[in-house]
């Protein structure tokens, strides 16, 4: 028996890395994936184009629209005379945010009289669109505070009236795990369980509907091996490329995008050997199914789009509907994403992520399972 797995494993080694575009997907594809998806995803909003509308044109409104666009978050491409010129922006993509001042601002300012700034802000990127909404209020609401007490003490000092400034309520953050609010540190990771999914489950269920296309998977159904030695033959070396792979993106988020390391690797280790024993699970399973390469590969396609979308590795799943939160628990993608930034990130111990470790155990025996049962009755 251990002969005859070994010659399997030997044979399905040496057929995948014969091509050497299959070798290139699944050594060097994860690696350049990872450097892609980890600088191309970043919610970091600065730098938001922006237009200012100044129908008051007074040393007060160009010094509101000066220290508006003085820091990063906001940067100045342009003033406009009107607000349907600042929508026209808006409608071309070429600002992000239109900030309109009043005519009037500064007398109104003056004679302590409520003053209104409008602003013009495109929703259709809904992040940025609150990120850059929340900035700009929140400079608004500094000026007016400093304009009002700026009035109160001169009134007071017009009266011979000393005026004691109120105390101000403070809020002092302190940023744990990722200090520098980094968003690779926090992608980067879940970045590991979305492209091992090709490995395991694409690549495994291609593999063997191969084998149905070429008609081989006759001739192994005749050999005297049980069909146990057979599935995992065939399985076995895409587990070990899956986990180089884990380990590719593990030491790749260090290195390049300083993706710290502060838990026990061994965690991760364990974390990824339920994981690809689910995953492969699955990949067999489609290959029970499939005739042919394509269908395997839209079949797995099916199962990768929902995976990784209900995995929180975009999107937090506490934002998603209860029951959709319910779903996400029988999702391997979701606890191998968690293990992997709770270890990484806090330093987690066995006892922090035991709940997501025992989810994959069980998600990866009852699928692995199922898998060969169903592999077993196509050898037979």
């Amino acid at each position: 028996m251990r002969t005859a797995l070994w010659a399997i494993i030997l044979k399905e080694l040496r057929q995948t890395f014969r091509d050497k575009r299959t070798a290139a997907l699944l050594i060097v594809a994860p690696v350049i994936q990872l450097i892609v998806l980890g600088f191309a995803v970043n919610l970091e909003v600065d730098h938001v184009p922006t237009a200012i509308v100044d129908l008051d044109r007074t040393p007060e409104s160009r010094r509101f629209a000066d220290g508006l666009v003085a820091g990063e978050t906001f940067e100045m491409k342009g003033n406009v005379d009107t607000g349907e010129e600042a929508i026209e922006l808006i409608d071309h993509g070429k600002v992000c945010i239109a900030v309109v001042l009043p005519a009037g601002f500064e007398r109104s300012l003056g004679d302590g009289l409520p003053t209104q700034v409008q602003l013009l802000v495109d929703g259709g990127d809904s992040n940025r669109a609150i990120i850059a909404q929340n900035a700009a209020t929140a400079y608004t609401t500094q000026v007016g505070f400093r304009l009002a007490m700026d009035r109160a003490q001169q009134q007071a000092a017009a009266l011979g009236v000393f005026v004691k400034r109120p105390a101000l309520l403070q809020v002092q953050a302190r940023i744990l795990y990722n200090p520098t609010l980094n968003s690779h540190i926090y992608f980067v990771p879940g970045v590991g369980g979305t492209l091992l999914l090709v490995v395991t489950v694409i690549v495994t269920s291609m593999g063997l509907a191969r084998e149905k296309e070429a008609g081989t998977m006759e001739q192994i159904m005749v050999t005297p091996m049980s069909p146990m030695v057979v599935i995992l033959g065939k399985t076995l070396p895409y587990a070990l490329i899956a986990f180089v792979d884990l380990g590719l993106v593990v030491a790749g988020g260090a290195l390049i995008f300083k993706v710290p390391i502060r838990g026990q690797l061994w965690l991760i280790g364990l974390a990824g050997i339920l994981y690809i024993l689910t995953t492969l699970g699955i990949g067999l399973l489609i290959s029970t199914v499939a005739k042919s390469q394509q269908q395997s590969f839209m079949l797995a396609f099916f199962f990768m789009m929902p995976a990784i979308l209900l995995s929180g590795f975009m999107t937090p799943i506490a934002n998603m509907p209860h029951w959709l939160q319910l779903v996400t628990h029988f999702n391997p993608v979701r606890h191998l994403i968690e293990v992997l930034r709770a270890v990484l990130l806090k330093a987690a111990t066995f006892s922090d992520v035991a709940p997501q470790l025992v989810a994959l155990g069980g998600l990866g025996i009852t699928v692995f399972l199922l898998a060969v049962m169903a592999m077993q009755r196509q050898l037979k």
